[in-house]
Order: C-alpha cells, then sequence, then structure tokens
C-alpha cells in the first residue's frame, strides 16, 4: 500500500509533458479543424480499411482471398466458368478442371495463368498451380483398404 502512495505521490509532482495537439493522448481535438486536411475529418471507408490491414498485416491474406472470391475476374470468364480454385497452401494453387479436356488445356495455360494472377493479387502470392481434372473416388488407397477384387458386387 505505501509502494502505492509513494508511486501516486510521485507521478503528482513529475512536471506534465504537453505533447502535439492528440498526438497518442487519446484526448479529443477541440475546436474546428479549419482549412486543409486534418486527422479529424471523416475519411473514406476504403481508405481506413487499407490503414488496417497495413497495420495488422492482413495484405497477404486478403490477397489469398481475392484469388477465391473473383476467380472469374482474376483467370477471364471462360476459365473460371471450366474450373475452380481448391486450395491455397504455401503459395501452391491447386486447381480443379470440370474434366481431363480442360485439366490439360489449364496445365498448358499454367505460366499465362500465373502472370495472370500476379497481376490481379500481387506477386508471390501464388507461385506455382496445381491443376487436377475431377475428383474421382479411389478404391487402391485409404486406411481401411482390404485386400481383394474391391467393390465390383455393390452396384449390382
Amino acid at each position: 500500500m505505501d509502494a502505492a502512495l509513494a508511486k501516486r505521490r510521485a507521478a503528482q509532482q513529475a512536471p506534465r509533458r504537453r505533447t502535439g495537439a492528440g498526438e497518442g493522448t487519446g484526448r479529443r481535438l477541440r475546436g474546428y479543424s479549419g482549412p486543409g486536411p486534418d486527422p479529424r475529418d471523416p475519411q473514406l471507408f476504403g481508405v481506413m480499411l487499407e490503414r488496417i490491414m497495413k497495420q495488422r498485416g492482413w495484405q497477404k491474406p486478403a490477397a489469398e482471398a481475392t484469388v477465391f472470391g473473383a476467380w472469374e475476374k482474376v483467370v477471364g470468364a471462360d476459365i473460371a466458368q471450366h474450373s475452380r480454385p481448391v486450395k491455397l497452401d504455401a503459395g501452391v494453387l491447386t486447381v480443379e478442371a470440370e474434366s481431363t479436356a480442360w485439366a490439360t488445356q489449364l496445365r498448358l495455360l499454367a505460366g499465362n495463368l500465373l502472370k495472370r494472377i500476379a497481376a490481379e493479387v500481387g506477386h508471390n502470392v501464388v507461385t506455382k498451380l496445381n491443376i487436377h481434372g475431377p475428383a474421382a473416388p479411389s478404391w487402391n488407397k485409404g486406411p481401411r483398404r482390404v485386400q481383394g477384387r474391391g467393390p465390383r458386387d455393390t452396384y449390382g
């Protein structure tokens, strides 16, 4: 208790520093803002959102989300109609095509797609494309695989 009282007395006796108007004090500025830009002026929502994203380090997650959210805008309407992004892990984007023919076509266009993605969402967000065709069930792998002929009698 004595230590807390001594600390309070010391804080009261110490001369107070005046900082610039509103700098880091948390106090509200008073009066009119006057002509010219001022921190109290209304800000555009997009500008404020960008500032918050930059302060918190959310640029890369936002760019990664753009790949999924604006896939049609990023790669074009024709390609987006026949493919979809599945996952993005460590810069490797997995894309699933609607058919094996489209998967082959997208593999041929992979360099061009990487350039378009980099131009839209930023460099080093997507560094490699992993393109595969439509998923089909695999009967030869898995934790509960049993040796034998397989499920041939189940479609009967």
